[in-house]
């Protein structure tokens, strides 16, 4: 039986649509108390009220993951916290020739530095109170090269070394650090590139995409104590990679 996170308050970023959307709802069904992070007040909304409908607690914080003073503001506004899913980020894909200097500091902000100030600004609270997990969502591309996607990858291979690191740096203090690298996902981002998702898809042994839930389930599983011994780990929901041919 799964456990319960009861008593903990878990704090989600980018989690108005997609597999923020799910991880909310899964932290919220087994009793945390979740803090939504997001852009769009028109999507945390409606994720606020599906939470509380099922009976769970939930609150909204917007914040510019690209301004770091910003990144702060939530941190403070947030509040402290038992867990912190690193999970917004953006991608935008091009070749390396074309991606101008906004467009490679946008990918930095977003995808590492935002999360290096959340882990500065929210785990010593953690290490304070003896104890607390962090999972940093990452994707199959920062391992795998991925035409367009340079420095999305690079982004998110750089949040990888640092879950490890940081899993060094904390664990000891019961900090647990750990990241769930994402293969193809079907999620509203994903859908506005046509024929992505399906070619990624293709080349899995389970030959499909991944649903946002079941991503979700992995980073869940990571941030509760079903995983009490898992540290510095970057867990592949990638639906297995396929073989080459002899």
């Amino acid at each position: 039986m799964a456990s319960t996170l009861a008593g903990s308050t878990a704090l989600v970023t980018g989690a108005t649509s997609g597999i923020g959307r799910e991880i909310a709802l899964q932290l919220a069904q087994r009793g945390a108390v979740v803090v939504i992070h997001g852009r769009s007040a028109e999507r945390s909304a409606k994720v606020v009220r599906d939470i509380e409908n099922s009976g769970g607690k939930v609150r909204f914080v917007a914040a510019d993951l690209t301004i770091a003073d910003d990144v702060r503001r939530l941190a403070a506004e947030a509040g402290p916290v038992d867990i912190l899913i690193n999970n917004a980020g953006i991608y935008k894909f091009g070749g390396t020739l074309d991606v101008d200097d906004a467009t490679f500091d946008e990918h930095v902000n977003v995808n590492l530095h935002a999360p290096y100030i959340l882990i500065q600004q929210l785990v010593p609270g953690m290490v304070g109170r003896g104890g607390g997990a962090v999972v940093n969502v990452s994707t199959l591309a920062a391992s795998v090269p991925t035409s367009g996607a340079g420095i999305y990858g690079a982004s998110k291979a750089a949040l990888e070394q640092l879950t490890r690191v940081w899993a060094d740096e904390f664990g000891r203090s019961g900090v647990r650090v750990n990241a769930v690298a994402a293969g193809p996902t079907d999620t509203p981002g994903v859908a506005v590139i046509p024929g992505v998702l399906e070619a990624v898809a293709a080349t899995t042994t389970l030959n499909r995409p991944a649903e946002a839930g079941e991503i979700a389930s992995a980073v869940v599983f990571l941030s509760s104590a079903d995983a009490s011994y898992v540290n510095g780990a970057v867990l592949h929901a990638t639906g297995g990679q396929r073989g080459i041919a002899a």
